[in-house]
C-alpha cells in the first residue's frame, strides 16, 4: 500500500535540480488540461444573451479550442505525464513530447484519450458525483499511454479502473492535501499557484509508479501492459524498492 506522505517526499526529491524544467512541463499540462482556470461560464452566458451577434464567434472559438485539445492537447498531456514518470525514477526525460507525437504512437493516444473523455462527459451528464468517481477511475489512462500508447482504448481504460480500484478515495485525499499549498499560491497574487503545480504533478507521477508496481505484483497487469520487457520490469521493481526504502 502506498503512503501519501512518502509520495510527496519522493516528489520533492525528484524535483531537486530539475524544478524549472518541471515547472515548464507543468505549465504546458495546465494549459492543455484547463487545470487552474477560472470558471466564467455564467458571465459568458449573460454577455452572449446581451450580444447574440457574437454567438457565431463564440462557437468558432470553442470549436477551434476543442480541435486543438484533441489533435494537440492530448499528446501534450501524455508527453507531460511521461516526463514526470521518468523524472520520478531519475531517468532520461528527453524526447517525451516527441514520443507522444510520433506517428507510431499518436493515433493510439488521441483515440484513447478521446474515448476516455467521452466516457467522463457521459457520466457527468448522468450525475455529477458518478462523473467525479469515474474521473478518478480513469486517472491513470494518460500515464498508461505514456508507457504503452498502443495498448488499446478499452484496455487502457480497464487497466486504469483496476489500478484505481480501492485507491480512489485515497487519491482524493492526496489531492485535498495540496489545497493549503494552492491557497497560499492564491494569496501570492494568484501566480503563486503555478509554482505548486510541479510538486503536485510530480506527486501524481509517484502515485502512478506505486500503483504500477502494485498491479504487477498482484497480477492485475503484466509487464506487456506497460510496454516493459522482463528485464525492464525488474528494473522498475528495483527502482521502486530503492527509492521507497531509502
Amino acid at each position: 500500500m502506498w503512503d501519501r506522505v512518502e509520495l510527496k517526499s519522493l516528489a520533492k526529491a525528484s524535483l531537486k535540480n530539475n524544478y524549472w524544467n518541471a515547472f515548464l512541463v507543468s505549465l504546458v499540462l495546465m494549459l492543455v488540461t484547463g487545470r487552474g482556470g477560472s470558471s466564467r461560464g455564467e458571465d459568458t452566458g449573460e454577455y452572449l444573451a446581451r450580444h447574440p451577434e457574437y454567438y457565431m464567434i463564440f462557437l468558432v472559438v470553442v470549436t477551434l479550442l476543442l480541435v486543438f485539445r484533441i489533435l494537440v492537447g492530448y499528446s501534450l498531456e501524455v508527453g507531460s505525464r511521461r516526463y514526470f514518470v521518468k523524472l520520478s525514477q531519475y531517468k532520461n526525460t528527453k524526447g517525451c513530447y516527441g514520443f507522444s507525437f510520433d506517428s507510431m504512437n499518436y493515433k493510439g493516444i488521441v483515440s484513447t484519450m478521446f474515448l476516455m473523455n467521452v466516457y467522463n462527459i457521459l457520466w457527468t451528464l448522468l450525475f455529477v458525483i458518478p462523473g467525479i468517481i469515474k474521473a478518478y477511475s480513469y486517472r491513470m489512462v494518460p500515464y498508461i499511454l505514456g508507457d504503452n500508447p498502443n495498448i488499446g482504448a478499452n484496455e487502457a481504460i480497464t487497466l486504469s479502473r483496476k489500478m484505481m480500484d480501492g485507491n480512489k478515495f485515497e487519491a482524493f485525499v492526496l489531492d485535498i492535501s495540496f489545497l493549503g499549498w494552492y491557497l497560499l499560491g492564491l494569496l501570492a497574487l494568484v501566480i503563486g499557484m503555478l509554482f505548486v503545480n510541479p510538486y503536485y504533478d510530480a506527486t501524481c507521477a509517484q502515485l502512478y509508479v506505486a500503483l504500477r508496481k502494485i498491479s504487477l505484483d498482484n497480477g492485475t497487469a503484466t509487464s506487456g501492459d506497460f510496454n516493459l520487457n522482463d528485464f525492464n520490469a525488474q528494473d522498475e521493481y528495483n527502482d521502486y524498492d530503492r527509492y521507497y526504502r531509502d
